[in-house]
């Protein structure tokens, strides 16, 4: 196969339309594995790693705009204070060495229904940017998967960031793998409260063909909690919660865990993560 490194973001965008096939490479901590495993032979590598404006972050607007090549060790050290949700699924993605070499670009880019940066993804309303040489475009990242391992992208574009709305808010991630630590998810589950406008955003991993959103759990929070007030959270709203979350998900038997036990997981996740969050916002006051 052919191996491409350009210099530039442009020149990088120029291979991309000119060998369409091309798999871009970044930290590879997924490409490698489906190389070495013999999973993919692409006719060319399209490497990433010299373009320096994917490794940066700034402010676009009211919206954070985090480079494709940002790693997940980035993530934990520069951004957890801005994208908290975010910073918890990053500490939970295999080793050091891994979260070191491995981007959230990467995981989009995969898009396997467990990666662990999805769901937080989902939950704060993020956008994803795709670029070619025909332009730029932004898009929910909700309505950039189509199915596993399948995105909106055309063969000509390249994951140039993503953006995230600066809500102001508690944020939690929940996992469940077999073991601690360097293992993927069963099934995972994230939240995310606006309180400034009332909303609520949540993110399923691991329990249907792409990352879910559980809308009616949403809607269910945004009516029912006592934003003003910031006092103790009904208990029979918590369970319906976790009932909606469950139900939103659309799990198959597998390896990791059947679609039973993974409904039922993810009800536990989402109360979880629910009393989490409401506590620390009772913490810091409504």
């Amino acid at each position: 196969m052919d191996f491409l490194s350009p210099a530039t973001w442009a020149e990088a965008l120029a291979a991309k339309a000119a060998n369409p096939d091309a798999l871009p490479i970044a930290g590879g901590t997924d490409v490698m594995v489906e190389l070495n495993f013999d999973r993919r032979r692409p006719s060319a590598l399209l490497d990433l790693t010299r373009i320096g404006e994917l490794t940066e972050w700034g402010t676009d607007g009211d919206l954070l705009r985090i480079g494709s090549g940002v790693t997940y060790a980035r993530i934990i050290t520069e951004l957890a204070h801005r994208l908290p949700g975010l910073a918890m699924a990053a500490r939970t993605v295999g080793s050091p060495q891994i979260r070191n070499r491995g981007t959230v670009g990467g995981n989009l880019g995969s898009a396997s229904p467990a990666g662990d940066a999805l769901p937080p993804l989902l939950a704060a309303g993020a956008l994803v940017e795709l670029a070619s040489t025909r332009g730029v475009r932004r898009l929910p990242v909700a309505e950039f998967f189509t199915g596993p391992k399948r995105t909106v992208r055309a063969p000509d574009e390249l994951i140039a960031a993503f953006l995230v709305p600066s809500h102001r808010g508690p944020h939690q991630f929940a996992k469940i793998g077999s073991r601690n630590a360097m293992v993927i998810a069963v099934c995972s589950f994230a939240l995310a409260l606006r309180p400034v406008t009332g909303e609520v955003g949540t993110g399923i991993g691991s329990a249907g063909p792409t990352p879910l959103r559980a809308t009616q759990a949403e809607r269910l929070l945004a009516d029912e909690l006592p934003w003003r007030t910031a006092a103790v959270l009904p208990e029979a709203v918590v369970g319906r919660f976790g009932e909606l979350v469950a139900g939103a998900a659309a799990p198959i038997d597998d390896i990791r865990g059947t679609a039973a036990y993974r409904r039922h997981a993810l009800s536990v996740l989402a109360r979880r993560t629910l009393r989490w969050a409401w506590e620390e916002y009772r913490r810091e006051g409504p």
